[in-house]
């Protein structure tokens, strides 16, 4: 049985609703930022992705909740969303200056890593419409009340954006409590985010604000230490080493904390190199701790958007199976197979992640 009371498929327009930034992302292949001559541009952003991730791999309807300004950087954006099959009828569009003085969209600029080299981001969102949207300017009561959705999605990355951008956070849970829609969230820490504004301890204040709200808290251990200061006891430094014991001691402070955690769910990752790591997840509900298979030795192309990958597939098992194990196995295969392509967005299909949950191998398909 199920530890979540998700309304019926019927009774509302969405499966699920996300709210977040969606920045264009400027990848330069195999290549670093400072040396590149080219870019590839993919849509992104860590709300934004497991909307889309529900809706490309998993099949459910799903709409995003952002701002952008009007201009063809923007009508780039809103393209590469209808692609990825996200209903985009809910963006605010904010008229534009002519050059950026009062409002433009997001960059995000993003290598791969390999080896020794991690990963690098480099991010130019300062002024953006997402960033300025402030309490009153959504329609929840319409979204939430009139549309409905059975599933709200948003995270630390948006609240860190500006200090408006938690009061719209906490204005949008408030309202999806009110109307039974089950509210995940995403610590997705970044500290490029916080540094300038208070460091931990402002995105705590925050985060913590937002926690009372959440039914579904996600997250990886440095997220609960940095957002909600909890601690991982005895875990190695350079998370090359595993310590699930402390893993699940944490979960059950976290949970004594915030009672109203129905779910908590963290992915486990020991970083080998860059391209290779040691990859799973546990996620908590009702006392007990589920652990997803493991894929030790992952061949990593692009890591970013796996966490993402991993709370799209959490949340469709917990939608339509209520089994907690089999979510937490939707969530680490969605995540690994995700980072075996480029951009932050998944290109899996259920078939792909079902089959890696039964343990498919890697031979040729024909």
């Amino acid at each position: 049985m199920s530890v979540l009371n998700v309304k019926d498929k019927g009774s509302c327009k969405y499966d699920c609703i996300s709210l977040g930034e969606v920045m264009l992302r400027f990848d330069p292949g195999d290549v670093r930022i400072k040396n590149a001559r080219e870019f590839k541009v993919w849509e992104g952003g860590g709300e934004y992705n497991v909307s889309r991730g529900l809706r490309k791999c998993f099949g459910q309807n799903t709409a995003v909740v952002t701002a952008l300004a009007d201009n063809d950087i923007g009508r780039l954006v809103e393209d590469l969303m209808m692609q990825g099959g996200v209903d985009v009828s809910l963006v605010k569009w904010v008229p534009y200056d002519g050059i950026g003085r009062m409002v433009r969209n997001g960059f995000n600029f993003t290598e791969k890593g390999f080896g020794i080299r991690g990963a690098l981001g480099v991010s130019d969102r300062g002024n953006t419409a997402a960033s300025q949207l402030k309490k009153g300017d959504i329609d929840w009561e319409y979204i939430l009340g009139t549309l409905g959705s059975r599933w709200f999605h948003t995270g630390g990355i948006f609240a860190a954006l500006s200090d408006t951008t938690p009061e719209v956070v906490v204005e949008a849970v408030k309202t999806a409590k009110k109307y039974g829609t089950i509210v995940s969230y995403d610590l997705n820490y970044r500290p490029s985010l916080w540094n300038s504004i208070g460091s931990k301890s402002r995105a705590q204040e925050v985060n913590r604000e937002i926690a009372p709200y959440v039914d579904v808290m996600i997250g990886n251990e440095e997220d609960f230490t940095a957002c909600l200061g909890f601690e991982v006891e005895g875990n190695d430094e350079n998370l090359k080493e595993l310590n699930l014991s402390g893993y699940k001691k944490m979960i059950n402070e976290v949970v004594k904390t915030y009672p109203n955690f129905k779910v908590v769910a963290t992915t486990l990752r020991a970083v080998k190199t860059a391209t290779v790591n040691d990859w799973s997840a546990i996620c908590w509900a009702d006392g007990q701790i589920y652990k997803a298979n493991a894929y030790d030795d992952l061949e990593i192309y692009d890591r970013v958007g796996g966490g993402d990958s991993f709370a799209s597939g959490l949340i469709y098992g917990l939608m339509t199976t209520g089994d907690l194990l089999k979510a937490v196995n939707y969530g680490a295969a969605h995540g690994a197979l995700a980072m075996t392509t480029p951009g932050d967005t998944s290109m899996a299909s259920l078939k792909e992640v079902e089959g890696v949950m039964k343990g498919a191998g890697a031979r040729v398909q024909r």
